[in-house]
């Protein structure tokens, strides 16, 4: 991605221009998403992200269509967590990003993993935040459902198992902040909720909340 395009650019409120895939013309995103942080704030006056969140159409999972309504949705989510202020911050920021750069993957078969759009969105936040921990819930915000993929739907249980493995290594103590942002996220649109169960049913060091 161009650096030179991360630069912050004001667009006046009720005045952004939806990009490709978008059914609105004019979308005040501060007055959908509401920001709580200046960083937050920040993200909303650069181009990129602003295209990136106003991209799509209705599809399976996400039949509100744009990325910032899915966005909207799992604010929603995380407002009816009992958390501490340093983790509803982190899993805010996690979901103004994670979806973001949906527009720029590579989806193209075989799969190249390293342009996948939660590794999209960890490159461009490094620029915005060194808090590992918020860029490695970007990164593998999907990874949970790919490892219930692998096993339930493509019969791949040798890798379905590897994945979940090298999931919970990899988010270590962070393992709870990550199943929160995995239930906001699934508990959204139309989404299967089997991934999320089947989580809840074989990861047995987290703490399960409902809501």
């Amino acid at each position: 991605m161009n650096q030179g395009e991360k630069q912050l650019v004001i667009i006046p409120s009720g005045e952004t221009t939806a990009g490709n895939h978008s059914n609105h013309i004019n979308v005040n995103l501060e007055a959908e998403l509401r920001p709580e942080t200046a960083l937050e704030r920040q993200l909303l006056q650069i181009p990129d992200f602003v295209k990136g969140l106003l991209w799509g159409i209705p599809r399976y999972g996400h039949p509100e269509g744009e990325v910032y309504k899915h966005v909207r949705e799992v604010l929603d989510n995380i407002d009816k967590l009992k958390i501490d202020p340093i983790s509803r911050e982190r899993l805010r920021l996690t979901a103004f990003a994670h979806d973001t750069f949906k527009y720029i993957e590579d989806k193209s078969i075989p799969r190249d993993w390293s342009k996948h759009h939660g590794i999209c969105a960890r490159r461009f936040m490094q620029d915005f935040t060194n808090d590992s921990i918020v860029l490695d819930l970007i990164e593998h915000h999907d990874e949970a459902y790919y490892s219930w993929r692998c096993i339930h739907l493509l019969n791949q249980s040798t890798e379905g198992t590897t994945r979940l493995l090298q999931l919970r290594e990899h988010m270590s103590e962070n393992l709870q902040l990550y199943y929160l942002f995995f239930k906001c996220d699934t508990r959204t649109g139309d989404k299967n909720p089997a991934p999320l169960r089947w989580f809840e049913n074989v990861v047995k060091d987290i703490e399960l909340v409902h809501f």
